[in-house]
Formats: structure tokens, sequence, C-alpha cells
């Protein structure tokens, strides 16, 4: 024989805390609405995509030329391979991040063509009092 469970004769109070009366009364707002769908590059990667190819094409133009044995027509000194690889990497990484701003805005534009029109339920939900 299985022993039956101890049901009171009272009711008890909600485990929530809150009276069954008191309940809160919400608002809900809903309006339909049409918004534009397209994608959009991201152009932090753009522009950091830019940079670490201005950093290879420094390195590649540094170790590929070595022409830093020679004194400098200009100032009269001796550049190490650092110090060019450092002037080129000045040049580079700005070229690279304006290329990539480029690229990225390209693509942007060539994506703006592919647009599409959604219809949507905003539905805006107030709690009062």
């Amino acid at each position: 024989m299985a022993a039956q469970p101890n049901i009171p004769d009272e009711p008890q109070a909600p485990a929530s805390g809150f009276d069954d009366d008191l309940e809160p009364i919400s608002v809900v707002e809903e309006h339909i609405e049409t918004v534009r769908v397209r994608r959009s590059p991201k152009y932090s990667v753009f522009l950091g995509g830019g940079a670490a190819l201005g950093v290879v094409v420094a390195m590649i133009l540094t170790f590929t030329f070595s022409g830093t044995g020679s004194t400098s027509p200009n100032t009269g000194l001796v550049y190490s391979s650092g110090q060019v690889f450092g002037f080129l990497l000045l040049i580079c990484i700005t070229v690279g991040v304006v290329v990539g701003g480029v690229v990225a805005l390209l693509l942007d534009r060539a994506l703006a063509k592919r647009t599409r029109d959604v219809i949507v339920d905003r539905e805006s939900v107030r709690v009062e009092d």
C-alpha cells in the first residue's frame, strides 16, 4: 500500500510572493511597418586587413631589395634594415588602410543595390502599476 500525500485543508499563499488580486496591467502597442534589409561589410575587418597587407608588403620590400648597405644620397647616412622596415611600415600601413577602406566602400555600394523591403510587426509593451 502506498502512502497518501498530506493535503492541507487551507489554501496556501502563492510561492511568488505576489497577491493574485494586484496584477500589473500591460499595454501592448502594435505597429506594422516596412523596413529595408541589406547586407553591409564590416569596415574594421577591411581596415585591419589592409593594415596587415601593408605589413607584409613592407617586409617583402625590406628584405627583397638589399640597398641598405650604401650611403643615402640625401642625408649621407647608412640606414639599417630595421630602420628601413620602420619607414616602409609607416608608408605601407597607411596605404593598406586606405585601400582596405576603399574596397569596403565599393563593396558597400555594390551590396546597396540588393536591398529588399520586409514587413515587420513591431510590438511595444509597457507595464503600468
